[in-house]
């Protein structure tokens, strides 16, 4: 860091060095010195509500762009912005590899984050805006064509299934954003091994079939599904 970023002035007493377990209590917005034990509490009170949104950044932001990233999180005050670098081996794997495409091309990840404790749907909707502003502010910075999302982050503002059985456009909405390219081979394979939709949730992968009454003939003939489920 001194050699890099020398105009930190980090010191390391600034610095805290734990373990990758103590890292998930510290992520969890515990305070340092916690007991790992808290792991085993099935309804944790570390935090009680929270929203999570993802962004990847492509281009290098400017230094115009950054301070009024600044001034915005200053005003909004409560929510996180996280940066996660991207590149070395994840770069090496093709986006068509495993069904995670967000590979090569990508120099961090954006996660947005704001927690709450107060109940009620005004205290809801107040922090929902914290994280909803700095995600629409962040626009003009990000990918686009589609603007990329991080799966686990679960973002149901780009859209959900209702009663589980979206049809090939409406899951697209959030798919494409999820996993690029890959969706469509995805979609196939699922209504291949369920045709159904058993296996649902708000944003999961829609069965042609499902809502075709199943009449609908996966092309996989020319593909190779086995890739993408071993992801």
């Amino acid at each position: 860091m001194d050699q890099s970023f020398p105009e930190l002035g980090l010191q390391s007493q600034d610095c805290i060095e734990i373990s990758w377990i103590e890292s998930v209590l510290y992520w969890s917005n515990y305070p340092n010195g916690t007991s790992l034990d808290v792991l085993l509490d099935r309804q944790p009170e570390s935090e009680k509500f929270l929203k999570k949104k993802s962004d990847y950044v492509q281009n290098p932001i400017s230094k115009m762009g950054l301070e009024g990233i600044w001034k915005k999180m200053m005003e909004l005050q409560k929510p996180v912005l996280t940066f996660n670098p991207y590149g070395g081996k994840m770069g090496e794997i093709p986006e068509f590899e495993t069904p995670f495409p967000h590979r090569a091309g990508n120099i961090y990840k954006i996660q947005y984050s704001v927690n709450w404790k107060e109940e009620g749907s005004e205290a809801s909707n107040q922090n929902l805006d914290r994280i909803r502003t700095p995600y629409e502010y962040m626009t003009p910075h990000v990918s686009m064509s589609p603007r990329g999302s991080y799966l686990n982050y679960r973002d149901v503002d780009l859209g959900i299934n209702g009663v589980g059985n979206a049809t090939f456009s409406e899951a697209s909405v959030w798919g494409t954003k999820y996993f690029k390219g890959n969706f469509d081979r995805l979609v196939e394979i699922k209504t291949l091994v369920d045709p159904d939709n058993f296996f649902r949730y708000e944003q999961s992968i829609p069965s042609l079939a499902a809502w075709t009454n199943g009449k609908v003939e996966p092309a996989l003939n020319a593909r190779e599904p086995s890739r993408l489920l071993k992801g």
